[in-house]
């Protein structure tokens, strides 16, 4: 799928045989802007859940060997929990992290996924491209349509609050 937001690039593509999601996306924010909204919690909290949901982050290390605990909260009060381990962090350009489905004491399901994020920045547009390794194809499989469709909701958050943030930054 690839669409344009007021000419900004949007992709999002899947290669089943690999296991592997790729996202790219354009923002129209600076990159230590975008950075941030990828990587501190009072700001992903505010983003990363599509509506109806709300994201409740439990605590949140981004350092190398640091973790995010967090639920995404339904209307109905529902938590559904997980753990992003930080692997790699080089500021402002990359992050990797294992992404895995846990309980809300941080038991982890069996399986989970590698994030591989990477940054840049031209002529004050932000390009965050994305890529996601499934260990489980039948994982994949069973969260894909509704992670698709989760997923742009998110960024479409992500890119009102860039906006928000943008215009108290030159306030």
């Amino acid at each position: 799928m690839k669409t344009e937001t007021n000419d900004l690039l949007f992709e999002f593509t899947v290669d089943k045989p690999a296991k592997t999601v790729y996202i790219k996306r354009e923002f129209n924010a600076a990159l230590s802007l975008v950075w941030d909204a990828f990587t501190k919690a009072e700001l992903l909290d505010q983003w990363v859940a599509p509506a109806p949901f709300t994201s409740k982050t439990k605590y949140m290390n981004f350092v190398e060997g640091g973790k995010r605990f967090y639920a995404m909260v339904g209307p109905d009060g529902t938590e559904r929990w997980a753990i992003q381990q930080y692997k790699s962090i080089t500021p402002k350009t990359n992050f990797k992290m294992w992404n895995v489905f846990a309980d809300k004491d941080e038991n982890p399901e069996q399986h989970g996924s590698d994030w591989d994020y990477t940054f840049h920045e031209k002529n004050g547009i932000t390009m965050v491209s994305i890529t996601i390794y499934n260990e489980s194809f039948e994982r994949m499989e069973s969260l894909l349509e509704g992670f698709k469709l989760g997923f742009t909701a998110t960024l479409t958050n992500l890119e009102s609050l860039l906006v928000a943030l943008s215009k108290n930054d030159t306030a």
